[in-house]
């Protein structure tokens, strides 16, 4: 996975949600697609922060179950194989965190914009859609100043052509932070997850219609 990073066929993208996505009182699974930076590497799983995000859920009174669906060392193109496995169940939220682990390596970025983009399509096709939250990941300077921009203009362009609210970096504040990172600078320790929950929870509750302005 990354310190500063995050991490097929181009389809075609709706222009907006349904407008048949389920209410926020409704409930149900709230899964968390997402790499090592989701599973919490190296962490118990209660200290990932799904977990955390649980227990936020569970005291702002909502019925949403958080379930983990981050896979170590996933590529877009994993999570986009894995997306129909996960729709076996409806799920009512979907939080897509993926591209961390194609930026170390170097992919193309149109592949992970496609990957994602089929992913949302598939979510979609789900009756009722879940609402969607999209996780932006940054490319470290590796592979150049080019490659950083494309990659990194990936989620934004995603977000707006789909309409979907954006965690901008799920890193933010926690990248190259030594006290905030495990020994391998990579993945976060308890206190990055802990940080990293509070990136991600306000613009949950947007999703699910719960956040302010």
């Amino acid at each position: 996975m990354i310190a500063a990073l995050a991490g097929c066929d181009r389809e075609p993208a709706p222009s907006a949600s349904p407008p048949s996505t389920p209410a926020a009182n409704a409930g149900g699974r709230m899964v968390f697609l997402g790499t090592s930076l989701t599973a919490g590497l190296g962490l118990d799983p209660s200290e990932a922060y799904p977990a955390l995000l649980q227990r936020k859920i569970d005291s702002a009174g909502l019925a949403f179950t958080a379930v983990n669906a981050g896979v170590s060392g996933e590529t877009s193109a994993g999570a986009r194989h894995r997306i129909d496995w996960l729709l076996r169940e409806p799920i009512a939220v979907l939080v897509i965190e993926t591209g961390a682990n194609d930026g170390l390596r170097g992919l193309d970025p149109d592949s992970l914009e496609a990957n994602i983009q089929a992913i949302i399509d598939r979510a979609r096709a789900q009756r009722p859609p879940p609402r969607i939250v999209l996780v932006g990941m940054q490319a470290l300077p590796n592979y150049g100043l080019r490659y950083v921009r494309r990659f990194n203009a990936v989620y934004p362009d995603l977000a707006r052509r789909n309409d979907l609210p954006l965690v901008p970096f799920l890193l933010q504040g926690v990248a190259g932070v030594d006290s905030l990172n495990q020994a391998d600078m990579m993945h976060p320790t308890a206190a990055g997850q802990r940080k990293v929950a509070e990136t991600v929870w306000p613009v949950v509750l947007k999703a699910i219609g719960r956040g302010g302005r």
